[in-house]
């Protein structure tokens, strides 16, 4: 048996690589998993021998071949790749491993095992003989410098997902004293090769001060640990540590004694002798207790026989020979320390070309996952780029534009001046419009589907809480009989009923915001309708008015028609303002839909060296030049806003003088109304299908997150109900001979009231039947100026309407389409259905018993 501690394995358990692999290369592109059959079964074949777990000197290349292909598998794929991988903690191999999905940490476990496997090499070997004391400090160094590569390159790359157990066993402080320990081991093995050339006694002094010292470190280390790592050592280890501590500063003090001797230092041989004394009765009370290997109980009591013996005889021959004055332990000068050890990296860890050379590497031909990733932050810096920087600003710069033409009513004022008699062209084409998509027809079609829609959202969360009903049923039935130990329904469904309150809130919010949108289309019902009209009709419902010549011809008239000329000329100017932005916008987007950067990406990628990590930033410069061609568009675009400024600057201006300068006819005023009702409606029309196409999107994603909510009472009744269950078989069993004393008989099927029936097939809280999601309304047909979201908070206490919209005159009132409402926002500035602020968190189940009758 080994006076020396040895490594142990940490245990691992196979995994399917194929199928993790094959589907995350499936679901993220770089080509088909088939082209890749050969890699994926290599990688599996190298991880039978490679995570270790049989000591001989070959699989040390079979470990740091493994782990080579590991660090180049982690350059093409991102540590979770879904694959799981586990391993039990050192020294517990029965216990319950711990199993993330990394590569990583499959990587710390190949590291920490090839450590192992040197250390048992180490210990294995004969220290009889100079050759296996040279291999035994050899191996013992390349454990340890294995253990600093784990702990310095691997280990804190290791991301632990929030509330996961982390591997203890491959914190910095535990691997450290691993480290020490391994070094510690080494230098005794140097000492012992020292002793045995039989080299002077100073240098034998001061190689057994350094051992003292690197057992001094490695149990202070331990002790300094938190105690979850503390408590993963074996009971003996820090016992026979701090004896090893204890006997090498013993071992060096007697080395040095005898060196005095040979410079006549009898007194000072004395001290040293008597110092080695107390330290080996230390080293021989911590084993005794620590109840530590024998071979080294059997070492420290030689040794203190030894230095016993040497004691008597100098303090012997001082007090009859010498008679020299024996100075106390402090006056003593420390012993120096020589190191002979030191932390060795195996060459072909640090350097893994070397060991692959320009052999296969596992998924050599697959695109990095650092490139990869690169590639998706440009796509995305692009996206945003563009949606913001010319999209965004394109639809606020006509936004502003069409609003700033409604409050002046224009072009309505201008063109029942310029067109007495007849339709202006803008309104013929809008009326047009309306009249092909049946506009009418469509919104009442739109109004009974956002009725269904929420009809069927209700009745989801009915039959969510008929399940908590049928439940909590069961539960106080079940009371009635017998005393159950764990929390009544009413308790342990706090949190579900919590999150159902706040989802009926929801519903009732929408349903004010839905009566809101129906009351704006009963307000304009009949002048949308006007619009749907033939042409001839909608023009006999429009009053003609007449300008005589001699009105014309005044200065007055002619001042008008000037200021009407230029108002024109400034419309125009912002018609073709509004067609050079569109324009600039489709060859933005045209540019950004053939923009792929996935070539001069994966080309600087190829020039790095091989097995280098690769990551997303090593491309930044790439990106940053690539973003660069979108500049000019930014540029252009900030041009096109300054000159929309200045034109709907001198339209005001212009719009002024027109207005001071018009007669003041009631038949054009009375036109000039009537235009801009008919305007205004058709700007009402698109409000409104916007509205109820946002409400329909609204109702079908709320549909997807009630039937989640209605699966999660069905499990947590599930599990409610399985306890029940086990308590009744439980107290079956219990009762096989009736207690006449007991005053509560036992729960069984037959005795409970026919409202705990088990569920059947076609209730609605049967576990197995699981709803279909309301049918979705097909609304791409439709033309929403907006679909972002259509409730406030859930929060709120005051339901507000999906899209706020005060009733105003007609005559007053300005059409909402130049109203662009914030990104991501409905029309009050509510959040999107998605959105983290509606707190739509996963519903976290309730711990099992003791858990749930639901009570309001």
């Amino acid at each position: 048996m080994s006076n020396l501690l040895t490594i142990p394995f940490k245990k691992t358990y196979p995994v399917s690589v194929k199928e993790a692999t094959r589907n995350y290369i499936y679901a993220h592109g770089g080509g088909h998993p088939d082209e890749f059959k050969d890699d994926i079964n290599l990688w599996q074949n190298l991880r039978k021998d490679g995570v270790g777990g049989v000591v001989h000197v070959n699989r040390i290349n079979t470990s740091l071949l493994y782990h080579a292909q590991l660090v180049s598998i982690l350059t093409k794929l991102p540590a979770d790749i879904g694959l799981d991988i586990a391993y039990a903690p050192v020294f517990q191999e029965n216990a319950v491993p711990v199993t993330l999905k990394s590569l990583v940490f499959e990587r710390c476990g190949v590291l920490f095992n090839l450590a192992s496997l040197y250390s048992q090499l180490a210990t294995s070997e004969d220290r009889s003989t100079t050759d296996g004391i040279k291999r035994a400090t050899t191996n013992y160094q390349y454990a340890a410098g294995v253990l600093s590569f784990l702990r310095t390159s691997a280990a804190s790359k290791i991301v632990y997902p929030p509330d996961e157990d982390i591997a203890r066993d491959l914190s910095d402080t535990f691997i450290t004293s691993l480290e020490l320990l391994m070094l510690a081991q080494a230098q005794e093995c140097s000492w012992q090769m020292a002793r045995m050339n039989q080299y002077k006694n100073a240098l034998i002094a001061k190689v057994a001060a350094r051992v003292a010292s690197l057992y001094q470190a490695t149990s202070q280390t331990i002790r300094g640990a938190s105690p979850s790592i503390k408590d993963i050592f074996p009971s003996d280890w820090l016992p026979h540590i701090e004896a090893k501590f204890h006997h090498f500063s013993a071992v060096s003090q007697y080395r040095k004694s005898m060196d005095e001797i040979e410079a006549s230092s009898y007194g000072v041989e004395i001290a040293r002798l008597q110092e080695a004394q107390v330290e080996a009765k230390k080293a021989y009370d911590v084993a005794r207790r620590g109840r530590i290997a024998p071979p080294v109980m059997q070492d420290i009591q030689s040794l203190l026989e030894i230095i016993q013996k040497n004691l008597s005889r100098a303090e012997r021959d001082n007090d009859l020979i010498y008679h020299h004055d024996v100075p106390a332990s402090p006056a003593l000068i420390a012993i120096a320390q020589t190191n002979l050890v030191s932390s060795m990296v195996p060459s072909t860890l640090s350097d893994l070309t070397t060991l692959i050379g320009s052999g296969r590497l596992i998924f050599g031909e697959l695109v990095g996952w650092g490139a990869k990733e690169a590639i998706n932050i440009y796509n995305d810096r692009r996206q945003n780029l563009v949606k913001q920087n010319i999209l965004d600003v394109s639809a606020e710069l006509q936004d502003t534009a069409d609003q700033g033409l409604r409050i002046m009513h224009l072009p309505s004022s201008l063109e029942a001046l310029e067109r007495p008699i007849g339709l202006p062209p803008s309104l013929l084409r809008k009326a047009e419009e309306i009249r092909l998509e049946d506009g009418p027809t469509k919104i009442e079609v739109s109004i009974e589907d956002v009725q269904r829609l929420a009809q069927q959202d209700q009745a989801i969360l009915d039959e969510a809480m008929d399940i908590l009903d049928n439940e909590a049923s069961e539960d106080e039935a079940a009371r009635k009989f017998s005393t159950l130990d764990r929390l009544p329904s009413h308790e342990a469904n706090v949190e579900l009923i919590t999150k159902e309150k706040r989802y009926r809130t929801i519903l009732m919010q929408a349903a004010a915001s839905d009566e809101t949108v129906r009351q704006k289309w009963d307000e304009w019902e009949q002048k949308i309708v006007e619009l749907t009209w033939d042409e001839g009709d909608l023009e006999t419902s429009i009053p003609s008015s007449t300008i005589s010549s001699s009105a014309a011809t005044t200065t007055q008239g002619r001042e008008t028609q000037n200021h009407a000329r230029a108002l024109r000329v400034q419309i125009e100017a912002l018609d073709d303002l509004h067609r050079t932005r569109e324009q600039l916008v489709r060859r933005v987007q045209t540019l950004a839909a053939a923009d792929d950067i996935r070539g001069r990406v994966t080309k600087v990628a190829a020039g790095f060296a091989r097995l280098a990590e690769v990551t997303p930033a090593m491309f930044e410069d790439v990106s940053d030049e690539e973003l660069a061609k979108y500049d000019k568009f930014l540029v252009e675009m900030s041009d096109i806003r300054q000159r929309q400024v200045a034109i709907i600057a001198e339209i005001q201006r212009l719009n002024e003088l027109f207005l001071r300068s018009r007669k003041d006819d009631p038949a054009v005023k009375e036109r000039e109304h009537a235009l801009q009702n008919l305007d205004l409606a058709y700007h009402k029309y698109r409000e409104i299908m916007g509205n109820l196409d946002e409400g329909i999107k609204f109702y079908n994603d709320l549909a997807t997150i009630l039937l989640q909510f209605k699966e999660t009472c069905k499990t947590w009744s599930r599990v409610r109900n399985q306890q029940i269950h086990s308590l009744t078989r439980s107290f079956q069993k219990m009762s096989v001979e009736p207690d006449p004393r007991n005053s509560s008989p036992p729960i069984s099927a037959s005795t409970l009231p026919s409202t705990t029936r088990a569920p059947q097939a076609g209730d609605v809280e049967t576990i197995d039947s699981v709803p279909q999601p309301p049918s979705a309304v097909d609304s791409t047909s439709q033309t929403t100026p907006n679909t972002s979201s259509k409730l406030e908070a859930a929060e709120s206490t005051t339901a507000q309407p999906r899209v706020g919209l005060q009733t105003l005159n007609p005559t007053l009132m300005t059409p909402a389409r130049g109203i662009r409402s914030t990104v991501g926002k409905s029309g009050l500035g509510l959040p999107a259905l998605t959105s983290n602020e509606w707190d739509f968190e996963d519903v976290k189940l309730p711990p099992p018993p003791p858990t749930s009758k639901r009570r309001f």
